[in-house]
């Protein structure tokens, strides 16, 4: 189950292999640097959280990883949930966070969940993904345009309206920086995409705010130097009595992780030919994120636009990650001293940029061209996660989604009485099963369900049902279209079975698919019914009926 794609792709490494990936992981570390620093600080912790969490995580995702290319660290994605931890239980909260997120991903890893987390419904993680992206641009206008407020609400229209009332405060030389870095991180990309564009809009925007001396606030300035080397592992003390209200915020960032790195992964999958190890990919996050509370980290996950430039880079193996790991960690330890010097403007552009990357703009827009289930819960998802929380706006999504397929699948099953079908219908041409061309001796009704025989067509069952004739001999019930049965659609059979016996009319089923058959067996249901009167076809069912009129 746990097999870590690094060993087994050693097996056949090579110099070439190495040469190649020693480029990507070199590329990828500078491109994550300024992502990693600007991360921490949009989550209200200073920079270094972010490098600490790109090293280790980093390392521990592509050590232990069930992808071939996946680059971890922090992420957009948990920049809101982060804020919002920290804000409340404060660091030593999200540390324990951390913790049980971790655990669950590790669980969720071991359990084989790896191939289900695909079923989250693609309008809620395109909602929540464009409800971040708002929130991110959102909270980094203070910052970009160097206004002077005291405090910025948490709550998004709050924040507006004080940000509107304090533009006054607005200082041009950070605001120059911070959209210039935009605009410049924009050319560079469409000029040649292989330019570390965030990485050169850092280092110009800290040039000139040097050279100029303009009065603007840098890391310095508000976090004081970065340490030059990771922290001792260690755990800060925390409180048991704040474990029951972060339960929710841990099940939240382990599903987010997994829905990041495994989407990731797919990606990473299809630009490389590849296929990665679900489950694997789970624990090795899991793993990470516990080691990242260690070190003083942040939550991580899969990233996909460094995975996407890692592979674009040449990336061949899980080494270039690894890495990837090892450059963050030399650039901490040989330049740490310079970063104080970085415009808090500049990573406030960076992330808008990455805002804007992450907004879901086409899929947004092609949903709501969609069906009006769709629409409601990608609206209704957006909206929470920029007007409410995070965490709530996971869950309504789901939920909501659940209940509409619900509806969806109840719609489209049906049950009709065929007994009186006309010879020569339409369907008899093109199906040699069509009950059409049968003859029925009287006293026989047949029904016919279609669709599966779940909870959410108990209704239409028994709306149809109530219809049939009293006190005949047998009652044939078609099922050929049945692909499944739950626990609700077997009571209904249940339930109907002993009306006949009341009645003296006896059940006999025709068609049965595979999933129904074995409920039915392991259920007793067959045996109550008993075993000859499940017949594999419409016509040895009307032949089982003909013996039971005769007796």
């Amino acid at each position: 189950m746990f097999r870590p794609k690094l060993f087994t792709l050693l097996k056949t490494y090579n110099r070439s292999t190495l040469a190649a990936d020693a480029a990507a992981g070199v590329t990828v570390g500078v491109i994550a640097l300024p992502l990693a620093m600007a991360f921490a600080i949009a989550s209200g912790l200073p920079p270094e959280r972010g490098l600490f969490t790109a090293i280790v995580a980093g390392f521990l995702i592509s050590l232990l990883g069930g992808s071939r290319v996946q680059i971890g660290g922090p992420t957009g994605a948990f920049v809101v949930i982060v804020a919002g931890i920290v804000a409340r239980f404060g660091y030593e909260g999200l540390v324990l966070c951390m913790l049980m997120a971790g655990a669950l991903l590790i669980l969720f890893g071991l359990c084989r969940l790896g191939g289900l987390i695909r079923f989250i419904p693609f309008p809620v993680t395109t909602g929540f993904t464009a409800g971040i992206a708002v929130v991110i641009f959102s909270t980094q206008i203070k910052d970009l345009l160097g206004l002077r407020m005291e405090a910025v609400p948490s709550e998004f229209i709050p924040k507006w309206i004080d940000y509107f009332h304090s533009m006054g405060t607005c200082s041009p030389a950070a605001a120059a920086l911070g959209i210039g870095s935009v605009l410049l991180i924009s050319v560079l990309r469409r000029w040649n995409p292989r330019i570390p564009a965030m990485l050169v809009a850092m280092l110009a925007a800290t040039a000139a705010a040097a050279l100029l001396h303009l009065d603007v606030e840098t890391i310095g300035s508000r976090f004081g130097e970065l340490p030059r080397m990771l922290p001792s592992p260690a755990l800060p003390s925390f409180a048991a009595a704040d474990l029951a209200g972060l339960i929710p915020a841990a099940f939240t960032v382990a599903l987010l992780a997994a829905i990041e790195s495994l989407l990731s992964a797919t990606v990473a999958d299809g630009m490389i030919g590849g296929k990665h190890r679900p489950n694997t990919e789970l624990i090795a996050q899991g793993i990470a994120n516990i080691g990242s509370a260690f070190f003083g980290g942040i939550p991580a996950t899969g990233a996909i636009a460094r995975t996407a430039a890692n592979v674009k880079s040449g990336a061949r193996t899980p080494l270039a990650g690894i890495i990837h790991a090892v450059t963050l960690a030399l650039i901490l330890l040989l330049f740490a001293p310079l970063a104080k010097m970085v415009p808090l403007a500049v990573l406030a552009g960076i992330l808008v940029v990455v805002a804007w990357n992450m907004s879901e703009r086409q899929n947004f827009a092609a949903i709501l061209k969609g069906p009006r289930s769709d629409r409601l819960v990608l609206l209704l998802t957006f909206a929470l996660t920029v007007l409410v929380d995070l965490t709530v706006a996971v869950e309504v999504g789901i939920v909501l989604s659940a209940l509409l397929f619900i509806r969806r699948m109840a719609e489209i099953a049906n049950v009709s009485v065929i007994t009186d079908a006309v010879c020569g219908d339409v369907d008899s041409a093109e199906d040699p099963n069509a009950f059409a061309l049968r003859e029925v001796p009287p006293g026989i009704e047949v029904y016919e369900v279609e669709g599966p025989f779940f909870f959410g067509m108990a209704d239409t069952f028994w709306n149809a049902l109530g219809n049939r004739r009293k006190n005949i001999p047998v009652l044939i019930l078609r099922i050929r279209n049945v692909p499944a049965i739950d626990a609700t659609g077997l009571q209904n059979l249940r339930q109907l079975h002993a009306q006949c016996r009341k009645q003296k009319t006896q059940l006999v089923f025709s068609g049965v698919a595979a999933q129904p058959r074995k409920t039915f067996e392991q259920s007793g249901f067959m045996a109550e019914v008993g075993p000859a009167n499940f017949c594999p076809s419409i016509d040895s069912a009307i032949e089982r009926a003909k013996e039971i009129t005769k007796e």
